[in-house]
C-alpha cells in the first residue's frame, strides 16, 4: 500500500507515522510544486489546513498517476473539503474522516498523541466502502469507527472545533480564562445552539466521535443559560482550557488566512441559506477575518470581552429589525 500526504503538520505526520510504523509505503508533497513528481498512490490525505485545499488539489493533480484508482481522505478541520475533492476527483474515490486525537509536535518535529484517547472516523462521500482503509489504520493502532452520513461526521467535528476557539482567538486569551468572562460564555452557548439550529435546519443530526459525545455538547447547549455554563464549563475546563485553540495558534503566528470561514462562517453560510439566524457565529467570522488581514484590529478586542459583546448585540439588533421588516 501506497500513501501520499499533502500537508507536514501535526496531523500530516502523525497519520504518517502510524502508517510507515506498520509497512506502508509514505511519500510527503514537497512544498515547492516544480518539485512534484507522479507517485502511484492507493490513498492520498490532504492534511493542510482548510484554506490550503485549492492548493493542495493542484498538488494531487500533478503527483497522482491514476488518481482514479486512488482514494482521497479529508481528516481536515471544516465543512466544504469534501465537496472539493468530489469536484476534482469524483465522489466515490472520496472519504471524510475527523481525527479526534490530540496531536503535539516535540522540539525535533515529531508528531504525537498528547494524551491518550480519541481516534479516526470515516465516512464515505460516496457508494464505496473501503473496509481495507479503515482495516489499515486500525492496525497502526488508532482506534477507528466507522460512520455512514459523512455530513453528519464533519458537522458533528465542527461543532466541537467552534467551542472556546475563535471567541478565545478574538480575546487572545486561552479557554480556561474565557470561561470566567460571563457574558461571553453566554455568546458560546448561544453559538452552538445556532449550530443545533443550522444542522436541524439541514436535517442532519449530530454523532458521537471517538472519545467525544457531540450529542451531550449539542444537547447541553439547550439548558438553561446557567446550568448549560457549569457543564460546558467543565468540559472545556478539563478539555482543552491550558490549551491554545487553532484559531489563536494562526493568530499569534501572523496567519493572514483563518480557518474561521470553514468552522463558524460554514455556519453562518448554511443559517443565511436556511433562514436560520446566526448573528454570534456571523459576529466570529467578521471579526476573526479582519483581524486576520489587519493586524492591528487585534488590539480593539485583546482581553476586553464588553467590545466583542457590543459587536454582536448590535448584529443581534440588525437581524431582529430585518425581522420586523419582514
Amino acid at each position: 500500500m501506497k500513501v501520499y500526504i499533502v500537508g507536514r503538520g501535526a496531523v500530516g505526520t502523525f497519520l504518517g507515522d502510524r502508517l510507515t510504523s506498520i509497512g506502508v509505503d509514505v511519500a510527503y508533497a514537497p512544498r515547492d510544486l516544480d518539485a512534484v513528481t507522479p507517485y502511484d498512490a492507493d490513498v492520498a490525505i490532504v492534511a493542510t489546513k482548510a484554506y490550503d485545499t485549492d492548493g493542495a488539489i493542484v498538488t494531487l493533480r500533478k503527483a497522482i498517476a491514476y488518481p482514479e484508482k486512488c482514494v482521497f481522505v479529508s481528516p481536515q478541520n471544516g465543512v466544504g473539503n469534501e465537496e472539493k475533492l468530489a469536484d476534482a476527483f469524483g465522489a466515490n474515490n472520496v472519504v471524510a474522516a475527523a481525527l479526534t486525537v490530540p496531536v503535539d509536535r516535540d522540539r525535533d518535529g515529531r508528531a504525537s498523541a498528547a494524551r491518550e484517547g480519541g481516534g479516526l472516523a470515516f465516512a464515505p462521500v460516496g457508494d464505496t466502502a473501503f473496509n481495507w482503509l479503515t482495516a489499515t489504520f486500525a492496525s497502526s493502532g488508532i482506534r477507528v469507527a466507522v460512520v455512514e452520513d459523512w455530513r453528519a461526521l464533519k458537522w458533528s467535528k465542527l461543532a466541537l472545533n467552534v467551542v472556546a476557539n475563535a471567541s478565545c482567538a478574538i480575546l487572545n486569551v486561552l479557554p480556561a480564562r474565557m470561561v470566567h468572562f460571563e457574558k461571553i460564555f453566554t455568546l458560546e452557548i448561544r453559538m452552538i445552539r445556532e449550530v443545533r439550529a443550522v444542522m436541524s435546519a439541514m436535517k442532519i443530526t449530530p454523532i458521537d466521535l471517538p472519545r467525544y459525545p457531540v450529542r451531550a455538547l449539542i444537547a447541553s447547549a439547550a439548558l438553561p443559560s446557567p446550568v448549560a455554563r457549569a457543564v460546558m464549563a467543565r468540559r472545556i475546563a478539563g478539555g482543552r482550557g491550558s490549551k491554545a485553540p487553532s484559531l489563536l495558534i494562526d493568530l499569534r503566528a501572523g496567519q493572514t488566512h483563518s480557518e474561521v470561514d470553514v468552522l463558524n462562517g460554514a455556519v453562518a453560510a448554511s443559517g443565511h441559506t436556511n433562514g436560520v439566524p446566526t448573528p454570534v457565529n456571523s459576529v466570529y467570522t467578521r471579526v476573526l477575518d479582519d483581524i486576520a488581514h489587519m493586524p492591528q484590529l487585534w488590539a480593539k478586542y485583546r482581553e476586553r470581552p464588553e467590545a466583542l459583546v457590543a459587536e454582536v448585540e448590535a448584529e443581534m439588533r440588525r437581524v431582529k429589525a430585518l425581522t420586523r421588516g419582514v
